[in-house]
């Protein structure tokens, strides 16, 4: 089913949106979720909240692209459940993923709350700087949490290039934040 079809069948508030949303983007969801926290179940009930929260936001937001709207739901309430879950521990992947980011990190606090929209929006221009291939090995790893051997599988490069490409894209991020006077 086409996603304005499905759109529609969350203002007409059918409860088909929701089966038609599954069969559409189930996987992926169930996907990214189970990247982010490594549980089945957990991951289940994260994509099933996140259809909640699709529910709730359609109408009165109208999404472009469903997908990225979904996802985005999917992947906010995953890390909350991975973060509730792991406050005392380190090191798993998503962890030395967003470590690698650290120069960008802000707490969560309504005064940063702006800030965060506008490196939002900052960081949507870098990445349209990049080539497309670059562009995909930075979101593969920043924002699905895949592994460099992972990428490097999906994309057709060797495992180092895709750490050297990384350690790249990271240094052009810093440099573009810093010559737009973005405080690190």
């Amino acid at each position: 089913m086409e996603d304005e079809k499905i759109i529609a069948l969350f203002f007409a508030r059918s409860e088909q949106g929701i089966r038609e949303l599954d069969t559409k983007y189930g996987t992926l969801c169930r996907r990214l979720s189970f990247r982010i926290l490594g549980n089945q179940p957990d991951a289940e009930e994260c994509v099933n909240d996140a259809y909640l929260g699709t529910w709730n936001a359609i109408p009165p937001a109208t999404p472009e692209l469903l997908p990225a709207f979904v996802l985005k739901i999917v992947r906010n309430i995953s890390l909350c459940r991975y973060r509730a879950k792991t406050a005392a521990k380190r090191s798993s992947m998503q962890e030395v993923a967003m470590e690698e980011l650290e120069f960008i990190a802000c707490e969560d606090t309504v005064e940063n709350t702006v800030e965060a929209k506008e490196l939002a929006r900052m960081l949507e221009a870098f990445l349209d700087t990049l080539n497309q291939k670059n562009r995909a090995i930075f979101l593969r790893r920043y924002w699905f949490y895949e592994s460099c051997a992972e990428i490097a599988a999906k994309v057709g490069l060797s495992e180092k290039n895709i750490t050297v490409r990384l350690t790249r894209i990271r240094a052009q991020l810093k440099k573009y934040l810093l010559e737009r006077e973005v405080s690190l």
